[in-house]
This record gives C-alpha cells, sequence and structure tokens, in this order.
C-alpha cells in the first residue's frame, strides 16, 4: 500500500534557519522536496567528500592486497579492513586527523600513478628498442662529431629495394617484416631515421627496476594506512551528513521584505522550505512547530508535485524488498502498489525457470541454515526470500519430476509418482505423443498465466480509476481473453491435440478492441475520447501486436526452462562414464559440481533477466505502473 503524502511548507526566521534544520533533522520526518543548491561551503564539502572517496577506494584496494597476501601466506585473520596489515611493514602509522590520512594516502596514490605512468613508458620504449641491443645512444652523437655519421632506419622491404647501390649503409638485420639499418655519411632522402632513445637498454631496464621498487615501497605505505580506513569511512558519513544539511540550508528560499535605509533586514527576512511527509506523522510535526515557533501548512500534493513513495505492506509481501531495493524500482506516488502480485509471479516464475527440485532443495537448505545462522540477531529478508523461492523451485521441480537433470529411468519409483503427469517428464519420456502432449501443456499454462496475470493488471487499473474508463479497462480484458485463444490454436496446437480457432474468439478481441478504442481517453466526454484515440490511431492498432507480444512474452518461462534443464542433462552424461571408473571418479564429482553449479548462477541471471521483466514491464504496462516513482528519505541524521 502506497502511503498517502501531505506537502508542507515551513517557515522560519532567516536568522533560525541552521537551528530549524538541525532540530527538523532530530525529527526525521520530512522528506525535502530537491532543489539546485550552490555555496561555498558546499562546494568545499563535495570536494572533501570526492577526496574522501578516492583515499577509501585505494584503501579498499591495498586491504585487498593484503588479504591475498596473507591466504598465500596461510595467515588467518585478514578478513576485515581495520585488521589488515602490511606485511613486514613496521607498525600501523599512528592515527591522526582523518583529513591528514586522507591528503597522505592521495599524496602516495598520485605518486603512485605516476610511476606507473612512467613504467608503462619505459616498457613501450624497451619494446621499441630492444631488437636493436644494448647499445649507448651517445654514441652516435661521438662519432658524429668525430667525423663519422651514422644514421639508424627502420624500412619495409620495397623501400630498402629501391636505394640500389648509391646510399652507403650497414644492414644490421633483413628479414620478412623489413631492414634495420645504418646509413653511413647522412640520411637517407625521403625517410624518416629511427628515432634514438634517451638511454640504453640496461639503463632502461635499471630505471624500471627503480621504479618498480618505489612502487612496492608505496603500497606497504598505503598498506600501512588501511587501520585508518574505519576512521575515515565514518568521515565519510558525517561528510554526507553535513552535505545534505548545507544542501537543504542553501536551498531555503528566502523572503526579502522591502526595508528602508538603515533597518535591520535581518531581523525581519524569513526563509522556507518545502517537503512531503506521511499524513499519518503530520503530528509529530505539529509537535515541532510548536515547540519551536515554526510556522507551516500541509495541503494536498499537486498532480505534478514530485511526491516520494513510502510504501507500508505486511510482512509476507515485504519479502520482495531485497529484490525492488536491488533493481532500485518504486512505484509513482500516484500509481497504485502492486508489490503483492509481483512476489507472487515472481515466486511462479522463479520456480518454472529454475524447474528442478535438487536445485530448489539446495538454496531452501541453503535458506533454512542462514535462518537458523541469523535467529538471535533476526533474519534479513533476503534470506526469507531465498527459503520462499527455494521452495516455489522444489515443488515445481517435484510435479515435473525434474532432479538434477538425471534421466527419468534412474530416478525411484516414489519420485515419479508424486509427479504431475500434465506435466511430468515421467509423461515426456514415455512416448513421442507424451513428449508433445506434456510440451503442450506447459505452452498452454504459460499461456494461461499470461492472460491471468495481465488480467489483474487490467482490474488493479479498474479499481483505480473512477469513471467510465474502466469500460475501456474491460475492452483490454476482452483483448486479453480473445488473443489468448487465438494464440492458443496458433501455437499451442500440435499433431496430437489440435486447438480450434473459435469465431467466438475473434468477436470477443473485436468488441474488446471498440471499447478501448471508445472509452479508454475518455475524461468527461465520450467525443472527446473516441477523437484521442482517432489522433493516436497508429499506436491504438499497434496496440493489437502489443497484446499479441505481451501474451507470447510468457512462454519465455518454458523455453528456458528447458534450456536449464538440457544443461543439467548434457553435465550429467559428459559427467556419467567417468563416475564409474576408479581413476576419474574425482572428476566426475568435481564436473557435477562445477557444471550444475554454473547453471544455477546462468539460472540466477535467467530469472534476473526474464522473470523480473514479466512483472516489471508486461504485468506493469498493463496495470499502469512505470515505476517513476522516487524512496521516500526523510531529512534525518545517518545511523
Amino acid at each position: 500500500m502506497i502511503v498517502p503524502m501531505d506537502k508542507v511548507s515551513l517557515v522560519v526566521m532567516d536568522k533560525e534557519k541552521e537551528a530549524a534544520l538541525e532540530k527538523l533533522r532530530e525529527l526525521g520526518v520530512l522528506h525535502l522536496e530537491k532543489k539546485q543548491a550552490q555555496s561555498a561551503a558546499l562546494s568545499a564539502l563535495l570536494e572533501k567528500k570526492t577526496r574522501t572517496e578516492n583515499a577509501l577506494a585505494l584503501l579498499r584496494s591495498a586491504a585487498e592486497t593484503l588479504k591475498k597476501q596473507k591466504q598465500k601466506a596461510g595467515v588467518a585473520g585478514a578478513d576485515t579492513v581495520d585488521k589488515a596489515r602490511a606485511p613486514d611493514s613496521g607498525p600501523a602509522r599512528p592515527a591522526s586527523e582523518p583529513a591528514e590520512n586522507v591528503d597522505a594516502v592521495l599524496a602516495l596514490g598520485e605518486e603512485r600513478k605516476n610511476l606507473q605512468e612512467q613504467l608503462l613508458s619505459l616498457n613501450r620504449e624497451r619494446v621499441r628498442v630492444e631488437k636493436w641491443g644494448d647499445f649507448d645512444p651517445q654514441t652516435f652523437t661521438f662519432l658524429a662529431e668525430n667525423g663519422v655519421v651514422l644514421v639508424p632506419y627502420e624500412l619495409s622491404l620495397q623501400a630498402y629495394e629501391k636505394l640500389g647501390g648509391e646510399t652507403a649503409c650497414i644492414v644490421l638485420e633483413k628479414n620478412k617484416t623489413g631492414v634495420r639499418l645504418v646509413a653511413v655519411g647522412g640520411e637517407i632522402p625521403g625517410e624518416t631515421p629511427f628515432a634514438l632513445p634517451e638511454k640504453s637498454l640496461s639503463g632502461i631496464g635499471r630505471q624500471t627496476a627503480d621504479i618498480t621498487e618505489k612502487l612496492a615501497g608505496i603500497d606497504d605505505a598505503l598498506a600501512s594506512y588501511v587501520p585508518a580506513a574505519a576512521a575515515i569511512n565514518a568521515e565519510h558519513e558525517k561528510l554526507l551528513e553535513n552535505i545534505e544539511f548545507e544542501t537543504a540550508r542553501a536551498g531555503m528560499n528566502v523572503l526579502e521584505e522591502d526595508r528602508d535605509e538603515g533597518e535591520d533586514f535581518e531581523g525581519r527576512s524569513v526563509s522556507w522550505l518545502t517537503g512531503y511527509i506521511p499524513r499519518e506523522r503530520l503530528g509529530v510535526l505539529k509537535r515541532g512547530a510548536v515547540e519551536n515557533g515554526w510556522a507551516f501548512i500541509a495541503d494536498e500534493p499537486g498532480p505534478d508535485d514530485p511526491v516520494p513513495t513510502l510504501l507500508k505492506n505486511n510482512k509476507l509481501v515485504r519479502l520482495l524488498n531485497p529484490l525492488t531495493d536491488f533493481l532500485e524500482v518504486v512505484p509513482g506516488y500516484n500509481e497504485v502498489d502492486i508489490s503483492l502480485w509481483f512476489l507472487l509471479f515472481f515466486v511462479i516464475f522463479f520456480g518454472m525457470i529454475f524447474g528442478d527440485a535438487g536445485y530448489g532443495a539446495l538454496l531452501l537448505l541453503g535458506g533454512i541454515g542462514g535462518c537458523i545462522a541469523t535467529a538471535k540477531k533476526g533474519v534479513p529478508g533476503i534470506v526469507k526470500l531465498i527459503c520462499l523461492l527455494g521452495l516455489s523451485n522444489f515443488v515445481w521441480g517435484v510435479l515435473t519430476c525434474s532432479w538434477f537433470g538425471i534421466e527419468i529411468g534412474y530416478l525411484p519409483e516414489s519420485l515419479k509418482n508424486i509427479s504431475l503427469p500434465l506435466i511430468s517428464n515421467v509423461t515426456s519420456g514415455a512416448s513421442e505423443y507424451g513428449k508433445k502432449i506434456v510440451q503442450q501443456n506447459l505452452m498452454i499454462f504459460c499461456f494461461s498465466l499470461a492472460l491471468f496475470q495481465l488480467s489483474i493488471g487490467h482490474i488493479i487499473a479498474i479499481f483505480h480509476n473512477r469513471s467510465l474508463r474502466v469500460l475501456g479497462e474491460l475492452g483490454n480484458i476482452a483483448m486479453l481473453a480473445g488473443m489468448y485463444f487465438i494464440i492458443l490454436s496458433l501455437i499451442a496446437s500440435n499433431e496430437f491435440r489440435q486447438i480450434p480457432l473459435y469465431p467466438e474468439a475473434v468477436y470477443v478481441f473485436a468488441g474488446g478492441f471498440v471499447l478501448n478504442f471508445v472509452f479508454i481517453n475518455y475524461d468527461g466526454s465520450i467525443g472527446r475520447s473516441i477523437l484521442e484515440s482517432l489522433k493516436n490511431i497508429i499506436p491504438v492498432i499497434l496496440g493489437i501486436a502489443n497484446v499479441f507480444s505481451d501474451i507470447m512474452s510468457y512462454i519465455r518461462l518454458w523455453a528456458v526452462g528447458l534450456a536449464g534443464a538440457a544443461i543439467a542433462d548434457t553435465v550429467d552424461k559428459m559427467a556419467g562414464p567417468m563416475l564409474g571408473h576408479f581413476f576419474f571418479f574425482a572428476f566426475g564429482v568435481i564436473l557435477l559440481v562445477f557444471g550444475h553449479g554454473l547453471n544455477i548462477v546462468l539460472n540466477v541471471l535467467s530469472v534476473l533477466v526474464h522473470g523480473v521483466r514479466l512483472n516489471t514491464l508486461e504485468f506493469s504496462g498493463h496495470a499502469g505502473v512505470t515505476w517513476a516513482g522516487s524512496p521516500y528519505r526523510p531529512f534525518s541524521k545517518r545511523r
């Protein structure tokens, strides 16, 4: 459920606005309206934030290096940044002000960057000159001063052949790619000489070794600052809090009253800000306003106001929060909350896409283990969601008799007997007829799921509307129903069981189209609604194709699940022969673990791509949800 919001305009004396913001932050109930704000203090804070984040990034990299070093050395306890220490680097540097540590870390980072650029340049130079061997470039200068002019060249075979015998030269190497030579007496007309390096090859090597040693010292120095990361991170949190506060302060509008020369203008000026608050918490702000002498007005938000969205759901629906938080999707304030239906169908989609009771059992056991491990501190929502998804996967796998992709002939009769014959692999493996019928049943189930979910979307839209536009939504449902039967006859039929194209389905679809055309844009006048549909005749006609594609899109649940089952079957067939041999048994087990592990990862990605898409695109489009909202984040102190 989307919590109703009120728009609040708060007025305070200009000279008291910083104290008012502090009090407001303590209340922690008002979501401030975002405004463009600029001030010298804000710019300074943003610069500090950038520097702090860069320093933390360097320290995280140093901590990862330390962790890998300790793992290689077999040292335990390198799991956290706070406990990480540089090996053989002496005691950690004494903790000082976080700002000083940030400056020191950034200085080391800048020095390392410069040295790495020098090293890269030296490596490029080494590759360029190493085929000439180790020589001192100053030798060419010395010889030229004494009357012997030598000019090095790298020529193509064609260019070398054009020289003929007129140019005196010493050929050092000739191969299929070209010729390296030294011209005696001067440059070769029309050819560019080889650029001599500043140092010899051995000199480049010595400089490279010196820079490498310096880089190792810088890495050790950075590692010695790793224990200070916690203090720097705390400072970063304070900066974020100060930036939020300064943004609010700088964004407050000032009402400048007319004044005569010499009057105390500052004492008469006032500032105000606007924000949004859950209606149920308006009393908290009222008490704060009375205690601090603020003036404010609360009213219904306008249709174009950027109202944040606060969802209030029961414990079951809140299981969806880890997913929506990860996807960063929030319904708009004026839209409807479809979280319950999103969760319900996502759980079904997950089970169908994974489609294996073995994988489901693993997920379920992992989720139960997570619940037990975190029971005292409070089980995280993601762990509860994994349990629910694992259960869905397990149930679907039991019904289809899918267990780690194992062939039906090797499964116990008890597992076969508890499967559902209409969609079971037992039926599918019995004969070609059984295989075709099961495939057809799964297709029909996918299309039926599409009709059910998309119809729910329009039913939600019907309850959200208060006008004759509901007839347009009923028309959409009729179009879905008609197209559903048309698709069954065109797609789900096979040689063993034909599904005829019923004329009634076409009539239902046509009637739905007419209702949709007449009433979907209704705003008080049927004539204007029809005119609006005529203006958008091309999108209206394309809507027919959209209905077809939206229902067809659900076939992906069967297709992706079939792909996962095929991968599991392939892994079993590859590993099976190895398990029957003593010497190859271990390799077979490794192949099984790796193959099925990879399949699980691919299935997770498939769920994120396909299962989420069907909810956030197809279903949401029919329910009128665009996910264009912003989350409710009250102005408060960071915990």
